[in-house]
C-alpha cells in the first residue's frame, strides 16, 4: 500500500482509493454522483482513467474544495489554489441544431454498467467535418470530453433542471 501518494487535481480516482481506502465514502459522500463507482464495471474503467479534477467536474464541486477535503483526512497540506480545467457552457457559434448528425444517450449504457467512451469516440471518429454529435448523460463525462478535445474536438456542454447533461461536439474547425 502506497501511502506516500499526494493528492493533487491530476491524481487518479482509483490510484487514490488505492492508496487510501478510506477516502472512497469521503469521495462518495462529497460527490453523490461517485456512489456508481461501487458498480465494479465502472470502477475499473472511470475510476482508473478520472482524475480528481474531473470528478469536481462531474459533482459540480471546486477542485479546491475536494481536494483539501481528501487531504484534511490524510493528514496532508491543504492547497490555496489550482489550476482548473474550463468546460465551455456558453454557446458557440459553430452550433446549429440542423447540424447535428449523430446522437446518443448514454444513461441506458450506464445504468447496465457499461461506460460508453469507446461508444462515442468511435462514432467522433466517423463524425464528418461540420457536423455535430450530441450526447445525453446524467453526469458530466469530464474524462470523454477531455479525451474528444485531445482529438481536436471542440464541445458545448447544458444541463437541464433534472441534472440531465447534453454535450455537443464539433470537430475544430
Amino acid at each position: 500500500m502506497n501511502n506516500e501518494l499526494i493528492i493533487t487535481p491530476k491524481t487518479k480516482v482509483l490510484q487514490m482509493i488505492e492508496a487510501y481506502p478510506q477516502l472512497e465514502d469521503v469521495l462518495i459522500n462529497y460527490v453523490p454522483a461517485f456512489k456508481k463507482l461501487q458498480n465494479p464495471v465502472l470502477r475499473k474503467t472511470v475510476a482508473r482513467i478520472a482524475t480528481l479534477q474531473q470528478a469536481a467536474a462531474i459533482g459540480n464541486v471546486k477542485i479546491e474544495d475536494l481536494i483539501n477535503k481528501l487531504r484534511a483526512e490524510t493528514g496532508q497540506d491543504l492547497i490555496h489554489q489550482s489550476e482548473t480545467l474550463m468546460y465551455n457552457t456558453e454557446k458557440p457559434g459553430w452550433f446549429d441544431e440542423s447540424r447535428i448528425a449523430t446522437t446518443l444517450d448514454a444513461r441506458p449504457m450506464l445504468a447496465a454498467g457499461e461506460h460508453p467512451v469507446n461508444q462515442v469516440i468511435a462514432d467522433l471518429k466517423m463524425l464528418e467535418s461540420g457536423k455535430i454529435y450530441q450526447l445525453t448523460a446524467p453526469f458530466l463525462p469530464a474524462p470523454l470530453i477531455d479525451k474528444a478535445s485531445s482529438l481536436n474536438f471542440d464541445h458545448w456542454i447544458t444541463k437541464d433542471p433534472e441534472g440531465v447533461h447534453v454535450i455537443y461536439f464539433s470537430f475544430k474547425q
